[in-house]
């Protein structure tokens, strides 16, 4: 299923963050333990998710610019669809994932540039990023209000946050009746990540001008983490 929405354009007026400025918010809750579980682990599964998700990902991250901004980056899963002597500016707070990032880098060509904060708190400027991407992230921020205001503050108008996420399922299915069991304990080891976020309706809300998305399912193990969305949205 596909969705396109269109909206007015928000007018707002925005500057920089500065530290000072900013309503508290929580940060990376890191644990020595899961931090490098969870690094060691999407360095071991980044194939089987990427096979999973690939046609979708090839689509919402096609005709990317020369540099990304990308939320969440990982180990480097998505360095494959970057275009050649692309540059990335990675916001990730997980140290842990850094080494096997960089050493993704030099493996892809890539220029990066390593964030070590949170989605909720970006330092870059106004206005500043030509495209933003995310894969698998917004289910474990704290705030995804606050990500998706931040992501439209770096973004220059019409530039592009192009994403490929997984979300709750419809209630009353066998997969949401899953993903409520086992939010607990999945919550933990994945440092955070949710089951349950209606993550296409905070997309579709959050004040870009046009949002064109798709729900889709994949067939894994991993019940909870089965139903999808993917798309663009245009600030």
């Amino acid at each position: 299923m596909t969705t396109r929405t269109k909206q007015p354009a928000p007018v707002t007026t925005t500057r920089i963050r500065r530290p000072e400025d900013v309503e508290e918010l929580a940060g990376f809750d890191e644990h020595p333990g899961r931090g490098r579980f969870n690094s060691a682990f999407f360095w071991v599964m980044g194939g089987y998710i990427n096979w999973h998700m690939h046609t979708r990902k090839s689509a919402a991250f096609a005709d990317l610019p020369p540099t990304v901004v990308e939320l969440g980056a990982g180990v480097g899963a998505n360095m494959r669809y970057l275009p050649v002597d692309a540059r990335l500016v990675a916001i990730e707070p997980n140290r842990h994932m850094h080494t096997r990032l960089r050493r993704a880098a030099r493996s892809h060509g890539v220029d990066l540039q390593i964030r070590g904060v949170v989605g909720e708190r970006i330092d870059l400027p106004d206005t500043s990023a030509d495209a933003v991407i995310s894969s698998l992230v917004l289910c474990s921020v704290s705030n995804p209000d606050a990500v998706l205001a931040e992501i439209r503050r770096v973004l220059r108008p019409g530039g592009r946050f192009s994403f490929a996420e997984h979300v709750a399922a419809e209630r009353g299915t066998p997969t949401r009746w899953t993903q409520r069991i086992v939010r607990r304990p999945w919550a933990w080891i994945f440092e955070g990540c949710s089951c349950e976020r209606d993550l296409a309706g905070v997309i579709q809300s959050a004040g870009f001008t046009s949002v064109d998305l798709s729900h889709y399912r994949i067939h894994s193990p991993f019940l909870p983490f089965n139903t999808h969305i993917a798309g663009t949205a245009i600030a």
